[in-house]
């Protein structure tokens, strides 16, 4: 049968890259409140595509954007199969600066093998194949080979503050999985699959300070008041020293160090740090002294700077004083870390740096720890032999720098592992101008998913 799905799949290419056009064109950026329609809109479109594969769905409201959940109907699927949950995520990140990008952002594009869109990586083409493997196996065979349920959500992009909840919830429904299915990482490169088998954990803060009571002329003022904007540059410099360590007082006091067999694994893996450097425009690579650039980027925590605002922006010259400066400042975690210790000890180490005649005040806008996943499960040989035929090569397993808090949630509430298995490439400028998917990446990962499921129908022992 799943030979017949996989010819299915070829002789609809065209059909699947119109479906995915269609739900990428809808803006649906969940960090902007004016786009709220545009995330109602999404969500529904991903329900009616979900039910034309024969499931049933509905929409789980929430305090801001719904989930949709489908599930496979009883007597279309074997009585004895088991049950996998796949998760994703339909809101996308803003597309600003809208002038570098080559087409419009929500006008899905197609060139040199390529849809470039707002989320045709991040997350919408990834969970998409998984849509359209089900509704291949749908019409091919009229019945699943496994029990499926599809929950997707709609604020990723600003931490999945409704999630837990919603898991919570579905609980009951969910306590039979067997595995949880997550496409929202990437190959290793072109032609070499991958199994993310573990996740950094992340700490997002804005840090504000404030000085005077208003923006105060630089001549008659300066020298007399703390300038918000200085003060904040010094306290941002301080965050590491000269070897790129975090200077936070006990950052590093329960990182666990990576065993010596899969760095070396890791060394073997086909990476360049001159082709990595060329590819994003810099002359020389930076980061922790000691520390190979896969190391740095999947098993080491850092601090970054995401974004900085204070004073006059606009063109020509205002000489003012600022009355506030803010950053966005986030932390990557790893096994041990954890999130709650590092709040307290970073707020702390600022309240410690922050000078007379500046108050300052913090707000956390999530905090996750990081995950590592098992690989010799069922569920991980299952995917690895999906993806060796559905994308053509043998996978490796690596981890990934970013993080997806859902992967700890569901291990926490339902004791479900997670299966990492992206379809795009390191280079589809994720949350970047011109975000793109590879078609061939993009096909690869339906085909991948619907062996995906017959696979995972065979990995378990069925359910007595």
């Amino acid at each position: 049968m799943i030979d017949t799905v996989l010819i299915w799949i070829e002789k609809n290419s065209r059909r699947w890259l119109h479906d995915l056009q269609q739900w990428l064109s809808i803006p649906s950026v969940s960090t902007d409140p004016a786009h709220a329609d545009d995330l109602q809109a999404a969500a529904e479109w991903a329900q009616f595509y979900l039910r034309s594969a024969g499931m049933e769905a509905s929409l789980i409201p929430t305090a801001r954007h719904p989930c949709v959940l489908a599930t496979t109907p009883e007597g279309m699927y074997p009585d004895s199969a088991p049950h996998i949950v796949i998760y994703g995520h339909y809101d996308v990140q803003p597309p600003d600066p809208l002038d570098a990008w080559k087409s419009p952002p929500f006008s899905p594009t197609i060139n040199r093998g390529q849809i470039i869109a707002r989320g045709a990586s991040d997350d919408k083409g990834q969970t998409f194949c998984h849509l359209a493997a089900l509704l291949a196996w749908r019409e091919i065979s009229q019945q699943f080979p496994l029990r499926v349920t599809v929950l997707l959500e709609g604020e990723e992009e600003i931490g999945s503050p409704n999630l837990p909840a919603v898991i919570r919830e579905l609980k009951p429904q969910l306590a039979d999985a067997s595995a949880l299915v997550i496409s929202d990482s990437a190959q290793f490169a072109p032609g070499i699959p991958a199994i993310t088998s573990g996740l950094r954990g992340l700490i997002y803060y804005q840090i504000t300070l404030t000085g005077p009571n208003r923006d105060l002329h630089s001549g008659v003022y300066g020298g007399a008041v703390a300038n918000p904007a200085t003060a904040l540059c010094e306290m941002i410099g301080r965050l590491h020293d000269s070897s790129g360590r975090v200077t936070i007082p006990g950052f590093y006091d329960r990182v666990v160090s990576v065993d010596a067999e899969l760095r070396r694994q890791w060394s073997k893996l086909p990476f360049s740090d001159q082709l990595f450097a060329q590819d994003i425009g810099v002359n020389k690579l930076y980061g922790e002294v000691g520390y190979s650039t896969l190391e740095r980027r999947w098993c080491r925590p850092t601090l970054e700077v995401n974004g900085l605002t204070s004073g006059f922006q606009g063109p020509g010259a205002k000489t003012i004083i600022p009355a506030t400066a803010s950053a966005k400042i986030s932390m990557r975690l790893v096994p041990d870390q954890k999130p709650d210790e590092i709040v307290v000890a970073f707020e702390a180490y600022l309240k410690s740096m922050l000078p007379d005649g500046i108050t300052m005040k913090c707000e956390l806008f999530g905090a996750s720890p990081a995950v590592v996943t098992a690989t010799d499960s069922p569920a991980i040989a299952a995917a690895i032999n999906a993806a060796r035929i559905g994308l053509g090569a043998e996978p490796v397993i690596i981890r990934e720098g970013g993080s997806i808090p859902v992967v700890n949630w569901f291990r926490q509430e339902l004791g479900l592992e997670s299966v990492l298995l992206g379809f795009g490439l390191p280079d589809d400028n994720l949350h970047s101008p011109n975000e793109k998917l590879d078609l061939d990446c993009f096909y690869g990962g339906i085909r991948s998913s619907a062996l995906l499921l017959d696979e995972m129908s065979r990995a378990f022992a069925p359910i007595k």
